[in-house]
């Protein structure tokens, strides 16, 4: 067997940054053909040129709302159109989400948090599952998880609370679809230095300060587990969620410590949806204790 990807059509979402980024590269480099869905048209098609300034050509991008069935759904026909099967999607997509005290997170920033981690996992499992099925040859469904699903204090409560599912998620689907050999797996980032972290100040070094490894994680590192993890050479795992988190956990995480800014509420705090890098602008405002 080999972490080789030749001939393999494989989706991934959120491909116009970070880690989509790292992975759509690595996975042309072993042979794959892919389709790069983001939100964000800008950085995806920054993401295409640096394909074919590679010399890969078997790259294609389609500008996709995760958090809508519409879009997942012409994804994968995206796939199916242009490269005539489908082997693997690796659902990737996602944003930092509402952060704030929990007592001033609104219910529409908490469903739209949902939406975006949680929902467009189920979307991509749901219709990536209906090709397999249908083609009777097998699959393979990635999603990125995250430390933060795993323990408390790994990040803020609605992201976290998301990640947790997807990772319950991917435990069911793997146990519903195995009798199709279709393989259902996550990886959990720990602090990995991508544009979205960067947003919120995470760079190199003190990222690192962060764990007991002492080099920062980095995108690349992700897009290597992720190639194992779709390749014929993890034939027999699935179900599974993969820890790259340079030991965070098996020290304790100790990343987000709300209980010592006064639940959020140190001078110059906001509350509100952050959006990564898709290209949204963020929604901000003080909390309560500011404006009251």
């Amino acid at each position: 067997m080999s972490t080789r990807l030749d001939n393999k059509v494989i989706v991934i979402t959120g491909a116009a940054s970070g880690m989509g980024r790292a992975a759509t590269l690595r996975f042309l480099d072993e042979g794959a053909a892919v389709v790069a869905a983001d939100l964000n048209v800008k950085t995806g098609n920054e993401t295409i040129k640096l394909a074919h300034d590679a010399g890969h050509q078997n790259i294609e991008f389609v500008r996709t709302d995760v958090t809508q069935e519409s879009d997942i759904e012409s994804m994968i026909a995206t796939a199916l159109n242009r490269f005539g099967r489908l082997d693997g999607v690796f659902n990737n997509a996602g944003i930092g989400g509402v952060i704030g005290p929990i007592t001033d997170i609104s219910v529409n920033d908490w469903d739209e948090t949902f939406a975006m981690l949680s929902r467009s996992v189920f979307l991509g499992i749901k219709h990536a599952a209906k090709v397999f099925v249908r083609q009777d040859q097998g699959g393979v469904i990635l999603s990125t998880a995250s430390i933060a699903g795993m323990a408390g204090g790994a990040g803020p409560q609605a992201y976290s609370a998301a990640k947790a599912s997807v990772i319950n998620l991917t435990k069911n689907a793997a146990v519903e679809l195995a009798p199709h050999r279709i393989r259902v797996n996550a990886i959990a980032p720990g602090v990995i230095v991508t544009p979205l972290a960067a947003r919120g100040g995470m760079e190199n070094e003190n990222a690192a300060a962060l764990q007991p490894w002492p080099e920062a994680g980095l995108s690349e590192d992700i897009a290597n587990l992720a190639l194992f993890l779709m390749s014929d050479e993890s034939r027999f795992i699935t179900g599974a969620n993969y820890l790259c988190d340079g030991g965070v956990l098996a020290r304790g995480p100790r990343i987000f410590r709300p209980e010592e800014d006064g639940g959020g509420r140190r001078p110059g705090a906001r509350i509100g949806m952050t959006y990564g890098t898709t290209g949204l602008e963020p929604k901000l405002r003080p909390p309560s204790n500011e404006t009251s």
